[in-house]
């Protein structure tokens, strides 16, 4: 009996972050934690699952290369005009919404 070899979860999050509103639910999930390192390497995740690579996403959105490697990494801070023009490239968008707060007793 040979055994089915198992798909890893790289792989398997990969394709499942090429679906738009499984990318839009990561991303918002992260943020609402407000860990800011975590939010640029799962940025960089949906960068490479939706384009495929650093240097696509560069020529997608005109930004250096070099420079998004920076920024979407574990310490990169991007300025939201970057922020703004790289979920634009994976067909992203950023939305301001009103702060849920808890109905009072």
């Amino acid at each position: 009996m040979t055994k089915k070899a198992s798909i890893s979860f790289d792989k398997t999050s990969n394709e499942l972050l090429k679906n738009p509103n499984v990318a839009a639910m990561y991303l918002e999930e992260i943020l609402e934690d407000g860990d800011m390192e975590l939010f640029t390497a799962a940025l960089k995740d949906v960068a490479n699952a939706r384009i495929g690579s650093i240097a696509a996403l560069s020529k997608e959105t005109h930004l250096n290369r070099e420079q998004l490697y920076k920024t979407l990494s574990k310490n990169g801070n991007p300025r939201l005009d970057t922020l703004t023009k790289v979920l634009h490239a994976v067909g992203l968008r950023i939305a301001v919404t009103p702060e849920v707060t808890p109905a009072p007793h």
